[in-house]
């Protein structure tokens, strides 16, 4: 999960989060709800809990030992050994250290990908627990060791349900994602040549309660932009410079004041995401630090734009054109463009659908967190390149724990994990995979 913006207050945050968690729903759950409705379930979570303890191990292995992107090689190494132990077909070095391993079901059906990401940051930051980082300056501190643990523990599982699923279900392990090049790597080499999904399914950790998911159709990020104005320089730049930054900051729709730029809020019952009357929604905001760069024949001026909505930025270059055309700059005008983007997570709103109904109906309706905006403040996740190819669904996984001071907000320096999400995770999931297989 990559970050470029401000620093969070994170305990107010995740105070936020089970405030509004309990007002929803009356009781925070760190477990799972033991009453599942039919067999097969109730050995997704017998078998869970058979192989958590190794689980846990694997986890603990890897934080141990983390790597950088591109650098995954002692990872990749053990997640190939560990899908060869469960008799999958593996295939390795997909895109750098991609590994993909393939289950088939006792029979033909629908065709399935999880995905998790196996990168980890740098950072110079002490470990906050005992398990401490053995490679000097490389942390764990984006959770894709716990991510990394599902995707095996899915495999473990579905892979003793064996004969009891219809199918085939892919595991990618994906390099390279904190510098947002790994999915597109592993796509280029060839990824969807070897395999085929129909849907794809990936996760990312976050404050939420331990025993928790949450997600929503379409965006749950929102989107970033560079967007460049470029001019002829003139004799008149100085004004042209000012009149194209307010035309630009014209745009936003939040005021100074506004509760949004509180990362606090995000979680506040009455105005954060879990809200449906949110503000964080339908949102578009300009970062007043302009970049001016001039030549003797060109004057280009950009900034930042984030949106909630991508349709919010396609209307955004063509109202930016239509009001300079109909300026005393029109002449002077070269293009109105976006020079830098990355893709955004957009989940398909009815798998996404489904797959909330398919958890709740199994394991509670406690332990789905609705949500109803999108998150600002730079978060993305270039699980974004599969969606361009498969339609699918990213979840975020409850990993805190805030009555034992365990906070699990990525890419800080305190960040720690409520192992127990582990469980839920591969519980969860496998159950809604195994649903989604058989229930066509």
């Amino acid at each position: 999960m990559n970050t470029f913006m401000r620093k969070l207050n994170f305990k107010r945050i995740l105070k936020s989060i089970l405030t509004v968690y309990l007002l929803f729903f009356g009781l925070i759950v760190f477990g799972q709800n033991p009453e599942v409705e039919t067999s097969i379930h109730k050995n997704v979570q017998k078998r869970t809990d058979e192989i958590f303890d190794n689980l846990i191990q694997i986890r603990r292995d890897l934080h141990t030992y983390p790597e950088l992107s591109e650098q995954e090689k002692r990872t990749s190494k053990k997640i190939e050994e560990y899908l060869l132990s469960l008799g999958l077909e593996v295939k390795t070095n997909i895109g750098g250290y991609g590994v993909v391993g393939i289950l088939n079901g006792h029979k033909a059906g629908k065709r399935i990908a999880w995905r998790a990401d196996i990168d980890a940051l740098a950072s110079d930051f002490p470990d906050v627990v005992d398990f401490k980082s053995k490679n000097k300056g490389v942390r764990h501190i984006c959770g894709h060791d716990i991510h990394t643990t599902i995707g095996l523990g899915i495999a473990n599982i579905l892979t003793s349900q064996k004969e009891n699923i219809d199918g085939t279900v892919y595991f990618l392990f994906q390099p390279s994602e904190e510098n947002y090049e790994g999915a597109k790597a592993m796509i280029n080499d060839g990824l969807f040549d070897m395999i085929d999904p129909e849907e794809i399914y990936g996760l990312h950790i976050v404050p939420f309660p331990a025993g928790t998911i949450a997600t929503k159709g379409e965006e749950v990020f929102a989107h970033y932009n560079a967007i460049k104005v470029s001019f002829k320089n003139s004799h008149s730049t100085d004004s042209l410079i000012d009149y194209t930054k307010k035309l630009i900051s014209s745009f936003q729709n939040i005021k100074p004041e506004s509760k949004f730029w509180d990362p606090g809020n995000l979680t506040d019952s009455n105005v954060g995401i879990g809200n449906p009357n949110t503000i964080f929604k339908n949102y578009l905001t300009v970062n007043e630090d302009f970049s001016i760069k001039q030549t003797n024949n060109e004057v280009v001026i950009s900034t930042i734009i984030q949106s909630s909505n991508g349709k919010q930025l396609d209307s955004l270059i063509k109202s930016l054109k239509q009001n300079i055309n109909e300026s005393k700059y029109s002449k002077d005008l070269i293009s109105v463009e976006y020079s830098w983007e990355k893709d955004v997570v957009l989940n398909d709103k009815n798998l996404a659908a489904k797959a909330l109904n398919s958890i709740t109906n199994i394991y509670g309706k406690q332990s789905v967190i609705p949500l109803y905006g999108e998150v600002p403040y730079g978060f993305g996740d270039d699980f974004a390149y599969f969606q361009n190819q498969v339609p699918g669904v990213y979840f975020f996984l409850g990993g805190a724990n805030y009555e034992k001071g365990i906070i699990s907000m990525p890419h800080t320096p305190n960040f720690d994990v409520d192992e127990d999400c582990i469980r839920t995770g591969v519980n969860f999931f496998s159950s809604m995979i195994i649903e989604s297989l058989n229930n066509e």
